[in-house]
């Protein structure tokens, strides 16, 4: 904010600058006030475009998020099949039963039956508890 009210304040003083000269050498005259008001207001135009261009250039960031993993070693331990596995990876991505249907290639149903097994060897009433407790049990990654 403060590169724009410095740079605002500097505009406001060229101007006031550039009347008093052109007053000083009688350019600025009765006949002359509206060719050079569209002089001045031309040229800082110009100048606030060439200022806004270098001093809001946007930046995008990019992240792009880790990928779930799932470990096997505890998947075993756990007693969930690899099928429940890859539901609670998307679970975990934040898709919807139909989105993970529509992933997998199952029927909604299917994904609700899996989701419930997942729900039943984990010891949870919600997805998000299932998350977190795949995370705890390292389970997923």
């Amino acid at each position: 904010m403060k590169p724009v009210i410095i740079s605002f304040g500097l505009i406001i003083t060229a101007l006031l600058i550039l009347f008093r000269v052109a007053s000083i050498y009688h350019f600025y005259n009765s006949a002359g006030d509206d060719i050079w008001i569209t002089g001045f207001s031309l040229l800082f135009l110009l100048i606030g475009v060439l200022l806004s261009r270098k001093l809001f250039v946007k930046t995008a960031i990019i992240t792009q998020p880790k990928p779930t993993a799932i470990n096997e070693e505890q998947l075993l331990n756990s007693g969930i099949s690899k099928r429940e596995a890859e539901i609670l990876v998307l679970i975990h991505e934040g898709l919807s039963n139909q989105q993970i249907a529509d992933k997998l290639f199952l029927s909604e149903n299917t994904v609700k039956k899996h989701i419930s097994n997942i729900f039943q060897k984990l010891k949870v009433d919600r997805r998000t508890e299932a998350i977190k407790k795949a995370l705890e049990l390292s389970i997923i990654q």
